[in-house]
């Protein structure tokens, strides 16, 4: 018994250290109720690039915290959902920087390493 509590505890620690990700109406609502832009990461099954950024970039402690900080963070899986209208996606993973309005404030395609990611991002939360 308590093999499988130590068990649960880990696992749940780990599950804090990654970007605690929304639905896009989960994010909506929270946006309108706050000054952050929605950052979406649009995905799609079996995205080999898709899964490379949420281990090897919103899987870090400190990305989340600086993500959730500035950002509201939104998963899209086009796989399971249609896409709002306006928005088109050639590739995935790719990352819509939204308004509460969903008028799109910066589209960054493709899969970046953290440090990267970091520097696109946080030029993003200055900005705006």
């Amino acid at each position: 018994m308590s093999r499988v509590l130590s068990i649960l505890f880990i696992t749940s620690l780990l599950h804090l250290e990654a970007v605690q990700w929304m639905s896009l109406e989960e994010g909506l609502a929270k946006a309108k109720k706050s000054d952050k832009l929605i950052m979406m990461d649009v995905i799609r099954d079996g995205c080999h690039f898709c899964s490379d950024m949420d281990k090897n970039v919103f899987n870090d402690k400190n990305m989340s915290i600086w993500i959730e900080s500035c950002f509201i963070p939104v998963k899209f899986n086009l796989s399971q959902e249609k896409l709002p209208n306006g928005l088109k996606v050639e590739v995935t993973p790719t990352f819509f920087f939204m308004n509460e309005k969903l008028e799109l404030i910066k589209k960054i395609e493709g899969s970046w390493n953290k440090q990267d990611f970091t520097e696109l991002s946080q030029k993003l939360c200055r900005e705006n």
